[in-house]
């Protein structure tokens, strides 16, 4: 006897236990799925890897669409360019290789795979591990006392300033904090950013001889507060306006925008929450172009009739049927709010050029005042911790508890993911239709998990699998 999920309750009831033996462990393993991840776990962490059951994979189509769960970074929304920088510039911190002369930075093929989609901690570990020997024990220093500086004094992340001062405590450094010139610089927080080559060198020629001898987990402890300070500094200054100069200075493009909406984010969002009623048809046109941007190749409809009827057949199901959104990130709720908090500006600004009527677009126009709005769960890192990130499954599981997600409706959700370790992530979640959108940073991942590569992305979903329902 099976239940719905495909457990054998009799065989449970005998053989699971809180403690068991292998035997037993692999007869319970049996159970639950005919296909496993084998998630590496940071060094510091027993076991050095955990197996996770997948769902199986779902491609029947839906009768309802109980909710969507999405990644925000490469998925909603474009910031991996500035996670990337910043994890480039640890590498330039530690070693004091600032040209591409002296170093000519990450590799996208060898690196981008490896540095996008798993925890911060495994990015660092990753880099930590290829790069060490470029490094410069009084650079690392120089580099990490600045970081940790500014973190306590102009950060604004509570549990970044908390976890700094952890790590600032077992490298015998907490007396930093009580020096006089700490306690100058905290009196005087907005010129810490100016005086970053000062500080520096004063607190290493001050606290550079009391480091301990640097384990590569302390180099990677390290390394995660050097990337989240220059990442934090980037979205203080985003927030404050500034990302035209910030586009000039690090893409030598001042149009360039830092954060912005993926193609087709506005319309899937709207589609799927209720918002076009009949005038969804009427966004077809600028659908069709968020194909071609995303993809790279033009949507070519063999009948733009049936389109439209399609089109108006969803709208009017979600009208009536709406679905839940969760967003699910690996950022820290820090990061997320300020990068959603653009997006959703960004989306303002789109929507006022849609060919839709001034009633619709004002009740649109309510939802995008604030992501909360739209979102019914709002899932990142600091719901879970660093050593719980994606492949592994809380983030998204998390989602579906807050999104009020019984088991037995898992089928009727579709999970969104640009990387490996989030398609992973879904599957172990139990979500079986697990869509990769990939973008160009990672075409290179293994989709092995993914029930669906859509190189589209959710235009895809909409134009040609018509978001799974039965056409």
């Amino acid at each position: 006897m099976l239940t719905a999920m495909g457990y054998n309750p009799l065989l449970l009831k005998r053989i699971m236990k809180k403690i068991t033996d292998k035997n037993n462990a692999a007869e319970l393993l049996q159970t639950l799925s005919g296909e496993f991840a084998v998630i590496k776990n940071p060094e510091y962490i027993h076991p050095a890897f955990e197996l996770a059951p997948l769902a199986p994979k779902l491609t029947s189509p839906l009768e309802s669409l109980t909710a969507a769960v999405m990644d925000m970074d490469g998925t909603t929304t474009t910031t991996e360019e500035l996670c990337i920088h910043s994890l480039e510039f640890m590498i330039r911190k530690m070693s004091g290789k600032f040209t591409a002369d002296e170093w000519i930075g990450l590799d996208h093929t060898l690196d981008y795979p490896n540095i996008i989609g798993n925890s911060t901690t495994k990015h660092v570990e990753y880099l930590i591990s290829k790069y060490h020997g470029l490094f410069d024990q009084t650079e690392i220093k120089r580099a990490y006392l600045f970081a940790a500086v500014w973190t306590i004094i102009v950060g604004l992340d509570q549990k970044r300033k908390e976890e700094v001062i952890i790590n600032l405590t077992n490298l015998n450094l907490a007396g930093l904090m009580k020096s006089p010139f700490f306690l100058e610089l905290a009196a005087s927080p907005a010129a810490v950013n100016d005086r970053e080559n000062e500080i520096g060198e004063k607190l290493v020629k001050q606290y550079g001889s009391i480091f301990p001898e640097l384990t590569r987990t302390d180099l990677v402890k390290l390394g995660i507060d050097i990337y989240y300070q220059r990442y934090h500094a980037i979205l203080q200054r985003i927030k404050r306006g500034e990302s035209r100069q910030i586009s000039a200075e690090l893409f030598n493009d001042p149009e360039k925008r830092l954060i912005q909406p993926m193609p087709g984010i506005l319309f899937f969002l709207s589609l799927i929450k209720g918002w076009l009623g009949n005038e969804a048809v009427d966004l077809i046109p600028s659908l069709l172009k968020d194909y071609e941007l995303k993809s790279g190749t033009p949507f070519t409809a063999q009948n733009i009739g049936t389109l439209q009827q399609r089109i108006s057949r969803l709208s009017d199901h979600f009208v009536k049927d709406p679905a839940k959104v969760s967003i699910v990130t690996s950022s820290i709720f820090y990061e997320a709010d300020i990068v959603m908090g653009e997006v959703f500006s960004v989306l303002s600004a789109q929507l006022r050029t849609l060919p839709l009527s001034e009633e619709r677009k004002n009740a649109i126009a309510q939802k995008l005042e604030h992501y909360r709005n739209t979102y019914d769960a709002f899932i990142t890192a600091s719901d879970s911790t660093e050593i719980r990130l994606k492949p592994h499954r809380d983030l998204y599981s998390i989602a579906l508890h807050q999104l009020n997600v019984p088991v037995k409706e898992f089928g009727n959700v579709i999970g969104f993911e640009d990387s490996e370790s989030g398609t992973i992530a879904i599957r172990a979640a139990g979500i079986g239709r697990c869509i990769a959108v990939p973008f160009a940073q990672t075409k290179g991942h293994n989709f092995e998990a993914a029930t669906m590569v859509s190189y589209g992305g959710v235009p895809e979903v909409v134009l040609t699998h018509n978001v799974f329902f039965t056409p």
